[in-house]
């Protein structure tokens, strides 16, 4: 089951039964995608039909930012909690290190991936790292591509967390589900997070819907027109959608 926001399907779930599903398909070898989805995402969708068809396409699409938990409890969910991409990951993470599950990494900078790998690899010990890769900024070809996709099957890693930023590793997973024999977690900036090579923002900033405001603080350039641009025109059309504009 799943519930339309401005006509991206979010689906009412968990970190509990998010870990569940994720860890099953890992152990059966399926090829998967599974997003987390914030304001950011929901514009890029609206003003994108194609991404918001990759969007549609996933196998789970959560609900990352507190502005779309809370269209989701006013729309019937009353208990819907936030799943969030870098919170996700170490619960994925966790049960994957207790069950042997092998994992990759491919994303980021060489010099953030080196340091996600080691904090992962010391916060759960038993992790079984099967591949890591951080791509060139520039475009990949064919061939090279062929490659990516031979070493990752060749690692038998279960699960693959992808971390291009939004919509990038949208597109990447959704271009490569049925090529790479794994569960793909697009996960944005965890692996910065994770890696401590960024913040995070305060609990209580993430609780009621101002972690944008502290990114926004922290990485102007970057994050100004995401947040300025984006976040009044989902306030507007997420409204519109409440009363049923975006109704099918």
């Amino acid at each position: 089951m799943t519930h339309e926001i401005l006509d991206v399907s979010i689906k009412p779930i968990n970190y509990l039964s998010a870990t569940h599903q994720i860890l099953i398909w890992a152990r059966e070898g399926s090829s998967r995608i599974v997003f987390a989805a914030n304001v950011h995402m929901l514009m890029e969708a609206h003003d994108s039909p194609a991404y918001k068809k990759i969007i549609n396409s996933a196998d789970i699409v959560t609900p990352d930012g507190m502005p779309l938990v809370w269209m989701m409890r006013v729309k019937g969910h009353p208990d819907q909690q936030r799943v969030y991409g870098p919170t996700l990951m170490l619960h994925v993470l966790e049960s994957a290190a207790r069950e042997n599950i092998p994992v990759g990494f491919y994303g980021s900078s060489p010099q953030v991936l080196q340091s996600l790998l080691a904090r992962m690899q010391s916060k759960f010990p038993n992790l079984k790292i099967a591949y890591s890769f951080s791509p060139p900024f520039q475009e990949i070809n064919q061939e090279e591509d062929a490659e990516i996709i031979k070493r990752i099957n060749a690692s038998f890693a279960q699960i693959l967390f992808v971390g291009l930023g939004c919509p990038k590793q949208e597109k990447w997973m959704a271009d490569h589900r049925g090529r790479i024999n794994a569960v793909m977690l697009g996960v944005g900036a965890a692996f910065d997070f994770h890696a401590g090579i960024k913040l995070q923002a305060p609990a209580w900033m993430q609780n009621i819907g101002l972690e944008w405001l502290y990114r926004l603080a922290t990485e102007p350039r970057r994050l100004w027109r995401r947040y300025l641009y984006h976040n009044p025109r989902f306030i507007v059309l997420a409204f519109f959608d409440l009363l049923g504009f975006f109704d099918k």
